[in-house]
């Protein structure tokens, strides 16, 4: 069970560890990066003890650009029947 809930927006990124972190009660930073967030990944963790977080996020915010790009639907061209 998780220890807490946490919104993406309480936690601070942290550009040496390259990760969104958040205070754990040992002392140490639960963390998560941007691309387990990406691929859905919801869990921080604290290298230090063995407590994890939820972190609530829109997944929307992390996706590629890139992968957002809508394909068309190939246009169906008229078939002539004899």
């Amino acid at each position: 069970m998780s220890y807490d809930d946490v919104e993406i927006e309480d936690m601070e990124w942290n550009e040496e560890l390259k990760a969104y972190t958040y205070p754990c009660p040992c002392g140490d930073l639960f963390q998560i990066t941007k691309d387990e967030l990406k691929i859905g990944e919801e869990i921080a963790r604290c290298p230090s003890c063995s407590l994890y977080i939820t972190v609530i996020y829109n997944m929307e915010d992390f996706i590629d650009q890139k992968s957002k790009t809508k394909v068309e639907p190939a246009k169906q061209q008229p078939v002539a029947v004899a």
